[in-house]
C-alpha cells in the first residue's frame, strides 16, 4: 500500500497527473479490445476499472496499469463466439482463481527463467502490436488526422525540455483538443467509436448451467486466459523493474490479477492484465505511486458515468501520437545495435519471440523463447570431460568435469573403456555434479557394467541426496569430509 513516510506533493501531483494521461488513454484502448472481443464497450471500460483499481491496491508494482488487453481479447473472442457472453464471464472467474493459486503457491518467480534475449523480443513484439494497434484508427480519416498525430508526437518529443511542470503526454493532450475543438476540425473523436456513457458495475451471476459440461468447455480457456495475462503482467513487471531499478513482488501481482479478474468476472467485466503500454505511458509521466493507478482507474468510472459527453470530444489523433510515441520509447533500440555482437542463438532466440508476439501470440512467444533458450542451453553444456591419470597403488582415476545430465549421458559413457581397464577404478565427481534422475542412472548403468565385468569400483565426492537416489551404485560410494552438498532433480 502508500508508503507514506516517503511520500511528498511533489509525489502526489506527479501520481495525479500521469493518472490523469493514463484514464484518457485508456478509452478507446478499453473500447477497441472490447470489439475486438465480441461485447459491448461498456465492458471493456468496467474492467479497466474494476481491475486497474484492485492491481493499483493491492498489486506486486506501484503504478502498474492493468485493464483490458488485446492478448486476453484474442482469447475471448471464440468464447464468446461460440457460447456467448455468460460463458466468457464465468471463464474470466476460473481464470482468476487460477492466477490466485499461482500466487499463493509462489510460482511467479519463474518468470526470472525467461532469459534475455526473450525479453527483448516480447518488449520488441509488443511496441510493434502497439504500433500496428493504431493503424485501423487512421480509415476513412484525411490529411487533419495525420497532422494531428505528427503535431501530438512533436509536442511529446519537445515539450520536456520547455516545461517539466505537466507531463508531455498531458500537455499534447490539451494542446491537440484545443485546437481540434476550437476549429472545429473535420477529425475522428472518441465519441465516433463508441459511446462510453454509463453506469457503475453492478454485482452479477451469470446464467449458465453449472454442470460438468459448462467446465468442460470453459476449462481450456480459463488456462489460457490465467497464462496470457500472467506472462503478460509478470513481464510487464519485469520490464518496469529494469527501468526503475527497484524489484516488483511477482507474487502479489498473481494474487492480485486472480483476485482483480474473478471480480471482474463478478460484476460482468471481461478478463485483463497488466498494459506495457499504459503502464509505461504513467511510468514516464511520473507515476511511481499507487495514486497514479488509483487515479487511472477512478478518474475512467468517471469519464463513463459523468463525463461522458466530454470525453467523447476529444481527439483520437492526440491519443494515437502518444501511443506513436510510447511504442517507439518501448522498442529496445539498443538490442538491434547488439543483434551483430550477440550469438547466434540469442539472436534467433529475439527474432523469434518479437514475430511470434507480432504474428501469433504473447505466451506462445515467451514459452517458445523459454523452450529454445532451454534446448541451446542444453547442447551447449551436452558433454562432461575427464582427466585420467594412474595412482601409484595402481588404481586409474577418471577425474569428471562438467554437468551429468540427460544431455551428456553419452558422452559421459564414452569416456569409459571398462573391458581395457585395470581392475581398479576410482570416478571422482568434485569438479561434476549430477543435475537429474538421468545422471543418476547413468552411474547406476557404468557401475553395473564395472561389476558384471569383475572389477573393483569407487565413486567419489558425490552428494548426500545423489547417494540417496542411486540404486545400485549407492554401496561403492566413498565419504568423503568434502562431499559436495547439492539436491538432484528427480521424476517421480
Amino acid at each position: 500500500m502508500f508508503n507514506l513516510k516517503n511520500y511528498s506533493t511533489s509525489n502526489i501531483k506527479n501520481d495525479v497527473l500521469s493518472g490523469s494521461v493514463v484514464a484518457i488513454a485508456l478509452v478507446p484502448e478499453a473500447i477497441a479490445f472490447s470489439i475486438i472481443a465480441g461485447i459491448s464497450p461498456i465492458v471493456g471500460l468496467h474492467t479497466a476499472f474494476i481491475l486497474g483499481l484492485i492491481t493499483a491496491l493491492i498489486g506486486g508494482r506501484p503504478g502498474m496499469i492493468s485493464g483490458a488487453t488485446g492478448a486476453i481479447a484474442v482469447v475471448l473472442v471464440a468464447l464468446v463466439l461460440d457460447h456467448g457472453y455468460e460463458y466468457m464471464l464465468v471463464a474470466t472467474i476460473l481464470a482468476g482463481i487460477f492466477q490466485i493459486l499461482v500466487g499463493i503457491l509462489k510460482l511467479g518467480k519463474f518468470i526470472r527463467l525467461v532469459p534475455q534475449p526473450a525479453m527483448y523480443g516480447f518488449v520488441n513484439g509488443l511496441a510493434i502490436v502497439i504500433a500496428m494497434a493504431q493503424f485501423p484508427l487512421f480509415a476513412g480519416e484525411n490529411w487533419i488526422m495525420y497532422a494531428l498525430v505528427a503535431f501530438t508526437m512533436a509536442t511529446m518529443h519537445f515539450a520536456p525540455r520547455t516545461t517539466k511542470a505537466l507531463p508531455a503526454s498531458l500537455i499534447s493532450i490539451i494542446l491537440v483538443s484545443a485546437i481540434t475543438i476550437f476549429l472545429d476540425l473535420d477529425t475522428k473523436r472518441v465519441g465516433d467509436l463508441a459511446n462510453i456513457s454509463g453506469a457503475l458495475p453492478s454485482f452479477y451471476i451469470p446464467n449458465v448451467p453449472f454442470t460438468f459440461e459448462t467446465i468442460k468447455i470453459i476449462l481450456p480457456y480459463s488456462i489460457i486466459i490465467a497464462l496470457v495475462g500472467l506472462i503478460e503482467s509478470l513481464l510487464t513487471l519485469s520490464v518496469l523493474d529494469e527501468m526503475s531499478g527497484n524489484r516488483g513482488s511477482g507474487n502479489k501481482e498473481c494474487v492480485a490479477q486472480g483476485i482483480g479478474n474473478v471480480t471482474c468476472g463478478s460484476f460482468g467485466a471481461m478478463a485483463g492484465c497488466a498494459m506495457i503500454g499504459q503502464s509505461i505511458i504513467n511510468f514516464t509521466s511520473g507515476g511511481l505511486g499507487r495514486l497514479s493507478s488509483v487515479t487511472g482507474a477512478v478518474l475512467l468510472i468517471l469519464f463513463v458515468v459523468s463525463f461522458s459527453d466530454f470525453i467523447s470530444l476529444l481527439p483520437v489523433a492526440a491519443l494515437v501520437g502518444i501511443m506513436f510515441m510510447v511504442s517507439i520509447s518501448t522498442f529496445e533500440w539498443a538490442s538491434i545495435k547488439h543483434l551483430k555482437f550477440m550469438p547466434k542463438s540469442d539472436a534467433f532466440v529475439m527474432l523469434s519471440v518479437t514475430i511470434i508476439t507480432v504474428y501469433v501470440d504473447l505466451a506462445v512467444a515467451v514459452i517458445t523463447g523459454v523452450i529454445i533458450s532451454a534446448l541451446v542451453f542444453a547442447w551447449k553444456h551436452a558433454r562432461i570431460y575427464a582427466n585420467v591419470h594412474i595412482e601409484t597403488s595402481g588404481t586409474k582415476v577418471y577425474e569428471l568435469d562438467g554437468p551429468l545430465f540427460f544431455g551428456s549421458i553419452t558422452s559421459f559413457n564414452e569416456i569409459f573403456d571398462i573391458n581395457n581397464d585395470v581392475n581398479s577404478v576410482v570416478i571422482d565427481f568434485k569438479n561434476a555434479r549430477v543435475m537429474d534422475s538421468s545422471g543418476t542412472e547413468a552411474i547406476d548403468s557404468i557401475t553395473k557394467k564395472y561389476k558384471a565385468s569383475g572389477k573393483s569400483l569407487r565413486l567419489r565426492h558425490l552428494s548426500e541426496d545423489c547417494i540417496k537416489a542411486l540404486k545400485i551404485a549407492g554401496p561403492y560410494c566413498a565419504y568423503e569430509e568434502d562431499n559436495p552438498n547439492y539436491m538432484v532433480a528427480r521424476d517421480y
